[in-house]
């Protein structure tokens, strides 16, 4: 039976995005704040993914011989280094986190049976890497304050509350929602990023958090006076939302999580969304024409 093992690793290191081809202005406007001398520092965490069989001893790998590979070949060399001149890879493509993943990838897959590399640059924003050449995925994460009642105009207060509960009350509730979108693409081979992070924070403040953050859903957001704004049903919003300007940005919206509490959190696979409703559309002539 196989098996995924995770083994979680720190370092703390300094980057810059700087390219010499281009100007200050050039590499300000592209770069924005990451652009400055000499250069900011993370501290990064780093989980590595392994999948095998599970042996005689119960075991895909003994992690006392894979700390000390991740040590040697990842921990040891990029601790307290400044990324761009510590490794050649940096030199061709600029160490964003996700061309980082890829190299440690790259670095670790002759001594380990790799199938995942995630690395957080901080809490709200980390990279997956898989070993499909240059592509790779970004997740950034913020947060909105909202406030819904979960009730359907077609049933009673005693029903509403039957299947809802408190959340049915008449007044409505609050949370502080959190949110991640995670967005797929094609790593530049000489920038390194798969999309530009700063539009990217953009899109998420104008299209998600700005139409959202401290509205009621049910009253104020159009889409919630048919729609009962569960987690789940907000998730979907937001995803119908970010598809088409997520596109326009050169990369695929992959997923988008929205966590209501600590205990309540949902998922939304936006591939299958996205295929979900191109079959729909397909169909929508043909039920017309009858």
């Amino acid at each position: 039976m196989k098996c995924v093992i995770n083994r979680r690793a720190e370092f703390s290191a300094a980057h810059r995005y700087w390219l010499p081809e281009l100007s200050a202005a050039e590499n300000q406007a592209k770069f924005g704040a990451g652009s400055n001398f000499p250069g900011h520092g993370h501290n990064y965490v780093l989980y590595v993914s392994l999948e095998g069989e599970i042996d005689e001893y119960g075991m895909v790998m003994n992690l006392s011989e894979v700390k000390p590979v991740i040590g040697d070949q990842i921990v040891n060399q990029l601790n307290n280094a400044y990324l761009n001149e510590v490794w050649p890879e940096f030199q061709e493509t600029l160490p964003t986190t996700e061309n980082v993943a890829r190299v440690i990838w790259q670095r670790l897959e002759p001594y380990l049976p790799v199938v995942n590399i995630r690395l957080f640059e901080h809490s709200q924003l980390w990279a997956d890497y898989q070993g499909n050449n240059m592509e790779a995925s970004l997740t950034v994460g913020t947060h909105f304050s909202a406030a819904h009642r979960l009730a359907r105009p077609d049933l009673t207060y005693e029903e509403n509350c039957e299947i809802y509960g408190k959340c049915a009350r008449p007044h409505g509730h609050g949370h502080n929602y959190h949110l991640e979108m995670t967005v797929t693409g094609e790593i530049d081979p000489r920038t390194g990023m798969i999309v530009n992070l700063e539009k990217l924070h953009q899109v998420l403040e104008e299209v998600v958090v700005d139409p959202l953050d401290h509205y009621f859903l049910n009253e104020d957001v159009p889409y919630f006076a048919e729609v009962v704004p569960t987690a789940e049903n907000i998730a979907v919003y937001i995803a119908q939302l970010l598809q088409q300007p997520t596109s326009e940005l050169g990369v695929t919206l992959e997923k988008i999580k929205l966590i209501e509490s600590p205990n309540n959190a949902c998922e939304i696979n936006c591939r299958c969304l996205s295929e979900s409703h191109s079959s729909q559309t397909k169909r929508e002539p043909a039920l017309a024409s009858s």
